[in-house]
């Protein structure tokens, strides 16, 4: 049995090591994996010789394990690379990285194909800078090219990200989804071939409408005709004359079979005559030659890897070892070069009838005998050589003696035999002399043979070595054929090798793409990009170790540096880098892209936040003890301070007649973000508060009723994701909630886009009407929100709609399903915005115009603020800033600012008022209060002066200025210390000529986001000012 185990273990590997040289995969454990499934089949002893139809199942058997593990691990790497089981800060693009391809479907090919070309910078540039004019597009009728458009426009996008987005991968599904329209309502055959040869044909058609509108048909100005088109002239014997054509070809085809090398399959492919291949036997005969008449700066080879097998009925791949270099030199295929290369091609033929000779004098020396089985001649000789000097043996083996004692003399051809013991040792074979031996020979004639034999062996040994010499002398010939200088004047360097891994029915696909900037090769794995070296290249490229290989190579042409050359400032000619190098309609649409990607970033952070204290465990309580009152009392109204979670969102119960310390007003200044709107501020009575505190103690899987002023009371999941009720309190987003209850009915019939358009209609009709109602001076309907700012002031409708689309996209309104569903719709609506469709410069500074507008309200009414509160210095700072920031609203447009008479009045005041107490102050006797005097004045009331006078300034303005000026002017005919003249001289010439410096206002304390309602605080500052009550806003 252990024999058995032990022949079977040997033959096992003795198999393996058979099958490894006949499929060429070298991973021992593939081989064996493939192995064990074919032994449930068959029994090891089917494989006791090895024919081809074995083989040929353990091949595919073989490879269909090695695929299987191989698409494991691929799997296993791409959810690591997208991160799908990682937090979205992952998804952050890396420094100088560049962007990967998101997998959307069995896509990996399109990622490859489409990064190969966008790392040509000289196409990029064509794809970022694709432009039609109008009268191009009107003519665009036809389904193809209508099309063939939107796939560029598409395409422009996924580049324009690639180059400037914070993701670390980008989604191709707009462009992909085209292609795969296209092959599902015509194509039957969807194979990756076709899929790029489409992919390639729409580029050219859309380039085509760019170049040449006016004929479709000159295609000598289409940038994808003159960078991946070359011609080549096929010459052919026929009626014993030569007849030549040019041909126009794009992706170069070669065949695989029957090559070992890129030049050898180009000497296949271009000459279908009696060729000779530099390490092969094979033979082709036809009666064409092809030549390349024009060279693309892009040169794309096809390699067929797949084959259809006739007897299986199915396509097969071809896993043979094809090399190919990083440098080819492509003149010895050109059509100017037909002579030489002739001359060349003859002396290659002579060359390789010599070499066949020489190696089949070789072989018969390395395979010699006249029977089946053949050996080495030199081992051969050698061996008879050892025969016949072994010494022959004088006694037979059925001669020796059993006992050991009865030979005393020692003898090398007698062996002593062993005792044997019965039952305590095995009887082992009876020992013979190891090597065979003539029986008889006398010294002469072993001296005639000795002598024959070393001299013959001598002779062969010599002949080898030098039929060896001869084969690498002729070898070399032959390598440097083609490699003279004359030949070497066409580089092509290769760019991008594409690689398929698997059988011809599946599989996956990848890139190695050259980085020319850092001299390094990058592979490019769907959204994973990761360094790689020549080495890692070309054992996953070359084929026949793995299924992985190449099949298709991209080479670019050596001497043609705007291929590869940067885009560079027309000015400065330094290197544009990032979004610096994209047109400005494409900035602003990767700008939108990385904003989003930020609010994306931040609602995860959010919800992970929300999640880590959902995860915290509640203190138990010792069920023995009876809970005491007061402590829980005290822990209520202790976390009734707390500010709400997004988990648990609550109203804000703060009373509006709490008065303020100087602190907070100093602190807390009111201005508004540019997306939410004006903040709302609530009042709330102590029943609210109560009942916010008991929502604060519900469970988290409760549903809390929220009441929303204006809008009423509404449902509102306790684990909403980023819910935020400040702002769900503002007037925009109550707007918002109100539209969308509004849409219920609808929602509930049709869907959350019917939901959205009718909630959109129902807040843009609300809006509109707002618009309308007259400004007074306790009410601005433009505070309420921004709409009423734009209509008012007759902002595009494409701005307004895509403002008050995002309103409905904003974060907070997933409080509950429907409101979700309509926010999702929003937001897929928002991103089907392509940036032909707006100007996001336009969108942009209107609603910059619109935050600035917000601004000097805040201002303003800060400022009247601060003054009611006595506060003339702090006022009169935001008053001048509230001035000059409403005077330039007020140059785009009478709506845009606000009123600037009220601004002015108290200005005015402020400036009287300071200038007195500052004249004061300055007759002080204590220096102290002179320092401050010139303060007041070199700080508050001289840069409010000069900003007065540059201004158009008012005839009010100018009294004052005066009344400022006479006041000063008085103090020089009076006695004064020498001290306090010298300090009244210094800012006295300031005061009298307002346009002798530039003027530097003191910068108010930084704005922020508050909860205070403009509107509110404005009617309460309206009223005060005509009640002369100090203003106390919450």
């Amino acid at each position: 049995l252990k024999n058995s185990m032990f022949a079977c273990l040997f033959q096992s590997q003795t198999l393996l090591n058979q099958l490894r040289e006949i499929t060429g995969i070298q991973d021992l454990q593939v081989l064996q994996s493939a192995l064990n499934v074919c032994l449930v089949q068959q029994h090891l002893s089917m494989y006791s010789g090895v024919d081809c139809l074995t083989y040929s199942c353990f091949y595919s058997r073989a490879l269909e394990v090695s695929a299987e593990e191989n698409a494991a691990c691929m799997k296993r790497k791409r959810c690591e690379g997208s991160g799908e089981s990682c937090s979205p800060a992952d998804w952050i693009r890396q420094e100088d990285c560049p962007v990967g391809i998101r997998n959307v479907g069995n896509t990996c090919w399109f990622s490859a194909v489409i990064q190969s070309l966008f790392h040509l910078p000289v196409f990029r540039r064509l794809v970022l800078n694709y432009c039609l004019s109008e009268r191009v597009l009107e003519k665009c009728k036809s389904h193809s090219e209508k099309r063939n458009i939107a796939f560029m426009q598409e395409l422009r996008c996924l580049f324009a990200l690639m180059v400037g987005s914070n993701r670390r991968f980008v989604d191709p599904s707009a462009a992909v989804e085209l292609l795969r329209d296209a092959f599902r309502t015509s194509e039957a055959q969807q194979d990756v071939s076709e899929f790029t040869h489409k992919l390639l044909d729409w580029l050219e058609d859309a380039f085509q409408l760019a170049a040449n509108g006016n004929n479709p048909e000159d295609k000598q100005n289409n940038p994808m005709v003159q960078l991946f088109y070359g011609t080549f002239v096929a010459e052919r014997l026929h009626e014993e004359k030569i007849v030549s054509n040019i041909e126009q070809f794009g992706q170069y085809p070669l065949q695989v079979n029957g090559f070992n090398n890129l030049d050898e399959c180009l000497e296949g492919a271009m000459v279908e005559g009696e060729i000779e291949l530099l390490h092969s036997d094979q033979t082709m005969s036809s009666g064409q030659e092809r030549w390349f008449s024009k060279l693309p700066p892009v040169l794309t080879f096809e390699l067929s890897r797949f084959e259809f097998n006739q007897s299986l009925g199915r396509p097969e791949k071809i896993h043979k070892k094809l090399e190919f270099p990083q440098v080819i030199y492509m003149d010895r295929y050109l059509h100017k070069n037909v002579d030489q290369t002739h001359g060349r091609r003859g002396e290659v033929k002579r060359l390789k009838d010599q070499l066949t000779v020489l190696q089949q004098k070789l072989e018969g020396y390395k395979n010699y005998g006249s029977g089946p089985a053949k050996y080495p001649l030199a081992d051969m000789l050698q061996y008879v050589l050892e025969f016949a000097t072994t010494k022959p043996t004088n006694v037979s083996p059925a001669s020796v003696p059993m006992n050991p004692a009865a030979h005393t003399e020692p003898s090398s051809t007698t062996q002593r035999t062993p005792i044997h013991k019965p039952f305590t040792q095995c009887r082992p074979p009876i020992e013979v002399p190891l090597q065979p031996a003539p029986h008889s020979v006398t010294e002469e004639e072993l001296y005639f043979v000795r002598s024959c034999l070393q001299r013959w062996r001598a002779e062969v040994e010599n002949t080898i070595n030098e039929l060896k010499a001869s084969i690498d002398k002729v070898s070399q010939a032959l390598e440097g054929m083609y490699s003279d200088n004359s030949l070497c004047q066409v580089p092509y360097r290769l760019h991008a090798v594409l690689v398929h891994e698997g059988q011809a029915s599946a599989g996956h696909y990848w890139a190695y793409i050259y980085d020319h900037a850092n001299k390094r090769w990058l592979k490019y794995n769907d959204v994973m990009v990761t360094e790689s070296t020549w080495e890692e290249l070309v054992r996953d490229s070359y084929g026949g170790m793995t299924n992985a290989s190449a099949y298709c190579l991209m080479y670019i042409n050596g001497k043609l540096p705007y291929l590869i050359a940067e885009d560079t400032d027309n000015e400065t000619g330094q290197v544009l880098k990032g979004m610096d190098s994209l047109p400005s309609i494409m900035r602003c649409y990767v700008r939108e892209d990385n904003r989003w990607f930020q609010q994306e970033l931040r609602e995860w952070e959010e919800q992970f936040c929300q999640a880590q204290q959902k995860a915290i465990p509640e203190e138990p309580q010792n069920p023995e003890q009876e809970p005491n009152p007061e402590p829980v009392q005290e822990q209520t109204n202790e976390a009734s301070q707390e500010p709400p979670t997004d988990s648990t969102p609550q109203p804000v119960v703060e009373s509006a007649t709490t008065d303020r310390s100087e602190s907070e007003v100093e602190v807390e200044e009111q201005v508004i973000s540019d997306e939410g709107g004006p903040e709302a501020e609530t009042e709330a009575s102590s029943t609210e508060g109560n009942q916010a505190t008991a929502t604060r103690s519900q469970p988290e899987n409760d549903v809390s009723e929220i009441e929303i002023p204006n809008v009423g009371k509404i449902l509102v999941r306790s684990d909403a994701d980023g819910y935020n009720e400040e702002m769900m309190l503002t007037p925009a987003m109550q707007g918002v909630i109100f539209a969308i209850a509004k849409a219920r009915q609808v929602f509930d019939k049709d869907g959350p886009e019917a939901g959205l358009i009718k909630a959109f209609h129902e807040e843009y009709s609300r809006l509109y009407e707002l618009s309308q109602e007259e400004t007074t001076p306790q009410q601005d309907p433009r505070l309420q929100h921004v709409l009423v700012y734009f209509f008012q002031n007759q902002a595009p409708n494409r701005v307004i709609e895509r403002t008050l689309l995002e309103q409905f996209a904003d974060r907070n309104l997933s409080f509950d399903d429907r409101a979700i569903s309509i926010m999702r719709e929003a937001r897929s609506k928002i991103r089907l915005i392509k940036p032909e469709d707006m100007d996001m410069d336009e969108y942009l500074q209107w609603h910059d115009d619109y935050s600035m507008f917000k601004t000097v309200f805040a201002y303003l009414l800060t400022g009247l603020e601060q003054y009611q509160n006595g506060k003339i210095r702090e006022a009169l700072n935001y008053l001048a800033h509230a001035h000059q920031d409403n005077s330039v609203l007020l140059r785009k447009g009478e709506k845009k600012g606000v009123d600037q008479s009220l601004i002015a009045l108290y200005r005015r005041k402020c400036l009287k008022e300071l200038n007195e107490n500052a004249a004061t102050l300055f007759k002080s006797p204590d220096e102290n209060d002179v320092a401050e005097a010139v303060t007041i004045m070199n700080e508050c009331i001289i840069p409010c002066m000069h900003l007065m006078v540059r201004d158009s300034v008012s005839q009010e303005d100018l009294d004052v200025i005066e009344l400022i000026r006479s006041c000063w002017c008085s103090y020089l005919g009076q006695d004064m210390d020498d001290s306090v003249q010298e300090k009244l001289s210094e800012f006295l010439p300031r005061v009298l000529d307002c346009s002798a410096e530039m003027v530097v206002l003191k910068e108010p304390p930084k704005v922020r986001n508050s909860p205070h309602d403009l509107c509110s605080r404005l009617t309460a500052v309206m009223e005060s000012i005509h009640s002369t009550s100090v203003v106390t806003v919450k």
